[in-house]
C-alpha cells in the first residue's frame, strides 16, 4: 500500500475534521449544562418571586383602605372647620355688632364728660 500525498492530505482533514466534532460536542455539552442551570435558576427565582408580589399586592390594598379612611376623616374634618367658621361669624355679627355700639356710645359719653369738666 502505498501512501501518495493526496491520501496522507485526506486522513489528516478526517483526523481534523473528527478532532472538531470532538470540540463542538464537548461545547455544546457545556452550553446545556448552562442552559439547564439557567433554567433551574430562573424556576428557583419565579417561585420566590410569587409569594412577594402577592405580599405587595395585599399591601397596597391594606394601603388603600387606610387612604380611604383617611380621606372620610379629611372631609370630616373639613366640614367641621366650615362649620366652625360659619358659627365664629354669625357669634362675631350676633355679639360683635352691639358690643361696637356700647363701646362707642361708651366713648361719646365720656368724651361729652370731659368736655363738660373742661368747660366748667
Amino acid at each position: 500500500m502505498e501512501w501518495t500525498l493526496g491520501g496522507i492530505a485526506a486522513i489528516i482533514a478526517a483526523l481534523a475534521f473528527a478532532y472538531l466534532v470532538v470540540r463542538l460536542a464537548a461545547l455544546l455539552g457545556r452550553a446545556s449544562t448552562i442552559l439547564d442551570e439557567t433554567a433551574a435558576s430562573l424556576r428557583t427565582t419565579s417561585e420566590n418571586v410569587q409569594p412577594t408580589l402577592k405580599g405587595l399586592t395585599d399591601t397596597v390594598t391594606l394601603t388603600n383602605d387606610q387612604l380611604t379612611r383617611v380621606d372620610t376623616i379629611t372631609s370630616s374634618v373639613s366640614t367641621m372647620t366650615t362649620n366652625a367658621s360659619a358659627l365664629t361669624s354669625v357669634a362675631a355679627a350676633t355679639v360683635g355688632s352691639p358690643l361696637i355700639k356700647v363701646a362707642a356710645f361708651s366713648y361719646g359719653v365720656r368724651t361729652a364728660v370731659s368736655g363738660l369738666k373742661k368747660a366748667r
